[in-house]
């Protein structure tokens, strides 16, 4: 009987050590989460404050060629006749 005993407390013991490591290991993935998320979160305000600095270089762009540069004329033209289009378009729709 003793040696089923002894298997039975080698078990147990085992046992306890999985579960403990089991819970360990919950702790570890759960705080992985939270820094997942928050870098998911920091991620996407960089994407964020990209696209505005893309924006104000497009805009710095066209501006510099209404001031008489020379490097992005042809942009600045294809941006005012896509305009000029756009508005023409919202006069036809006003009317109809």
């Amino acid at each position: 009987m003793s040696k089923i005993e002894d298997i039975v407390d080698s078990l147990e013991n085992k046992i306890s050590k999985v579960l403990h490591k089991l819970e360990v290991l919950k702790q570890t993935n759960a705080k992985l989460s939270k820094e997942l998320a928050l870098e998911q979160q920091k991620s996407l305000e960089y994407q964020e404050e990209i696209s505005s600095w893309v924006e104000k270089y497009e805009a710095l762009k066209v501006a510099n060629s209404l001031l008489g540069s020379d490097e992005n004329n042809r942009e600045t033209k294809l941006k005012i006749n896509t305009l000029i289009r756009d508005i023409d378009h919202c006069i036809a729709q006003l009317s109809e």
